[in-house]
């Protein structure tokens, strides 16, 4: 498979858009995700070595750090989420003339769909992490880019609300209850912990914007 993020931002948008399987919704949410951080790097890059923001110096290039890591994995998830969806589909051509065949069949689509939904599990936890982030960097960054820091919270959230979308999917096919609990209740604390992140950073924004 060809590594969707080496695409121009027209090629993948145009893959995007056809009817091809991958890249598909999960995708989306991941590149949603970088472009989420990227707003926060910009935060962060329009507030180092300047003398008035001195005193938040080295919290914001530790920011700038945990930033380029979350972009860095959010396009390593990007193609992650096309190669478990297509390792996923490969397990449905397997052979089901036998009994014995059905029941390997069976099991290798269970696994591969917790491989799927492991996937945008990671994009929704990444997605968190930008928010924390984004709010951060509208308390003590460059009020003059607060705005970039509030769509980075909102692109976050989007992007987390994506990818749990996506990890439901995949749960709907998975026999296995208490992995099916589990998940849920991560993804409950995570939306539950987004929405509050969301409406803080935002309360910060429209502070700064009077």
């Amino acid at each position: 498979m060809s590594d969707l993020t080496t695409l121009t931002c027209q090629e993948f948008l145009s893959k995007l858009a056809s009817n091809a399987p991958t890249p598909g919704g999960g995708g989306g949410a991941a590149m949603a995700g970088a472009l989420a951080v990227a707003l926060t790097s910009m935060v962060g890059n329009l507030t180092v070595g300047k003398e008035k923001f001195a005193e938040h110096e080295a919290e914001v290039q530790e920011i700038l750090l945990q930033a380029e890591a979350l972009r860095t994995q959010f396009l390593q998830l990007v193609n992650a989420d096309a190669e478990v969806f297509n390792a996923f589909m490969t397990c449905y051509r397997l052979p089901k003339a036998t009994d014995e065949e059905k029941l390997k069949r069976n099991q290798a689509i269970q696994n591969a769909a917790k491989q799927a939904a492991e996937v945008p599990l990671q994009i929704a936890e990444a997605s968190l992490k930008v928010m924390h982030i984004a709010k951060r960097m509208a308390e003590i960054g460059n009020p003059t880019a607060i705005t970039d820091a509030a769509v980075s919270s909102i692109m976050g959230r989007a992007a987390l609300r994506s990818a749990v979308y996506n990890v439901i999917v995949n749960l709907k096919l998975i026999k296995d209850e208490a992995y099916n609990q589990e998940m849920y209740v991560k993804l409950d604390a995570m939306q539950n912990e987004a929405v509050a992140l969301e409406q803080e950073t935002l309360l910060v924004t429209n502070a700064v914007l009077g």
